[in-house]
């Protein structure tokens, strides 16, 4: 049923200013005195199989139950309305012959939105729906503004992202993709402490950009007047910790980039980071699986879930190098190939894949990758063996230094994690920050600058370790099948 109140939405704030006017003259506006005892959810799992006859005699009452009004059918002495409150739905019987007749007559006026405070007892309608009988209501919250249309609500997906609070209120299957995030979260964090990581907070305004490849945001410290960079990653920061002593840690927190918008893009971003000392690569890949596999069984998924028309199984995560996927998606290339930067960029060339002349023959044959074969990684795929050029934080390979011992995690077609054995050599770091610093020079805006302190904490020595970051909101779009991460995020950014 759609607001009892007709007419444009100016129409209707202004009757419904009225109605609070009145309540304010008699003091009845915004109360603050009504305390729940009971849910909605609960009242169901408790009660919802008991039979008619079972409940009557049951006799469950003095509940007390708040929550917002989003169905109502007023007839003559008699009503049923529906209240949601931080559970769920539950629907409330409100009769003139069980309150007072003045009373009744005042909730007739209340409107879709209200929040209100219910006492009563339970029982079940003939047609078997668990109801709440009341025996006094109040009127806790008056709403001005009006609940969406049912179905325009849930399909105006501008308001959906812009006025996330009427989508939470009047779309449940939204609702509980954000309860999901939260026990992924949760799952996530358990994973990492049962496994003996200490979670640790780092900072979130850097002096110099790094710990990623991105283009950072950057504001002005006026108390100091100097550049800030809001935080790419956290990495340096917690590779720190490992030197200070600190063998396994762990941040859950934000980052951000000053990238576009998309699907899989937010400028401001949820990842996790762990770093291991002493730790394998194929163990930090077993972990970050199981990590995985952690999360998606918390929120009672099976171990094949959908991702946008995929189906994924999550009991197989295979692994293989970059150049053995890009060789098996681009026929024309030899394994010889791979290393000829004049041959890449005549093949980048003939595919219509841009590049820079900048770049060496690793960033070339990355975009190559990015273009013809991430999509195509539908199955959980560890990528392995990633150039040095792309990878300036990275652990040269004992047999091949041109590679990194690197991996990427592929799911349905997307990036999930990204992992590394550690670069703890301080003079190859600084010979990488350098390049780094060229790279700026010739243009690159993503590339890093040149952090002495690290340097320096490196000097010190930091033992070996692995590390690894998981996009947490893509893992949250894979684990509850949602196509775009603004449904995922609470405020999403987005266009003016």
């Amino acid at each position: 049923m759609t607001d009892s109140n007709t007419g444009g939405e100016a129409t209707i704030l202004e009757e419904r200013r009225r109605k609070l006017e009145e309540l304010r003259a008699e003091n009845k506006a915004y109360i603050n005195d009504f305390i729940p005892s009971e849910h909605a959810l609960d009242l169901h799992e408790l009660h919802g199989a008991f039979s008619k006859d079972e409940l009557e005699k049951a006799q469950v009452k003095d509940l007390a139950l708040a929550g917002r009004i989003v169905l109502k059918r007023v007839m003559g002495n008699a009503s049923f309305i529906t209240i949601r409150d931080g559970s769920g739905d539950i629907q409330i019987y409100v009769s003139k012959n069980n309150i007072d007749v003045d009373l009744y007559k005042n909730f007739k006026t209340w409107d879709l939105g209200d929040i209100i405070g219910v006492t009563g007892k339970l029982f079940k309608t003939n047609t078997d729906e668990l109801t709440v009988e009341a025996h006094s209501i109040v009127l806790i919250t008056k709403a001005l503004r009006p609940m969406p249309e049912k179905h325009k609500g849930l399909a105006d997906i501008e308001t959906r992202y812009r006025q996330r609070y009427i989508d939470l209120m009047s779309n449940p299957e939204s609702k509980a993709i954000f309860v999901k995030r939260s026990n992924i979260i949760a799952a996530v964090r358990s994973t990492m402490l049962q496994d003996g990581f200490l979670e640790v907070e780092t900072p979130m305004m850097h002096s110099i950009p790094g710990g990623a490849v991105a283009k950072p945001f950057i504001t002005h410290h006026n108390a100091l007047d100097r550049e800030l960079f809001l935080r790419i990653a956290p990495e340096l920061h917690l590779k720190r910790l490992l030197v200070g002593g600190f063998e396994k840690v762990f941040e859950i927190n934000r980052s951000f980039r000053n990238e576009g918008l998309s699907t899989r893009h937010n400028p401001e971003f949820t990842m996790l980071e762990f770093y291991a000392a002493f730790a394998t690569f194929q163990g930090t890949i077993d972990f970050t699986t199981r990590i995985i596999q952690s999360a998606s069984e918390a929120i009672g998924n099976s171990a094949q879930i959908e991702w946008d028309g995929d189906q994924i199984d999550l009991t197989s995560f295979h692994t293989k190098t970059l150049a053995e996927l890009v060789l098996a998606e681009n026929a024309d290339l030899s394994n010889e190939d791979l290393s000829n930067i004049e041959t890449l960029r005549t093949y980048a060339s003939d595919q219509k894949i841009s590049y820079k002349d900048s770049w060496g023959a690793g960033k070339i044959l990355l975009e190559i990758f990015e273009k013809t074969v991430e999509p195509k990684l539908i199955q959980p795929t560890f990528v392995t063996e990633y150039p040095v050029e792309v990878s300036p934080l990275s652990r040269r390979n004992n047999e091949d230094s041109s590679i990194a011992d690197r991996f990427e995690l592929f799911i349905g077609g997307k990036e999930i994690a990204n992992g590394f054995c550690e670069l703890n050599d301080p003079d190859d770091q600084a010979d990488r920050f350098r390049d780094q610093v060229k790279a700026k020079a010739d243009g690159d805006d993503e590339a890093m600058g040149f952090d002495e302190d690290y340097i320096a904490a490196l000097e010190h020595g930091m033992p070996p370790a692995v590390g690894v970051g998981v996009g947490i909101d893509r893992l949250v779009m894979m684990l509850t099948n949602q196509s775009s991460i603004r449904d995922v995020i609470l405020f999403p950014q987005l266009k003016s």
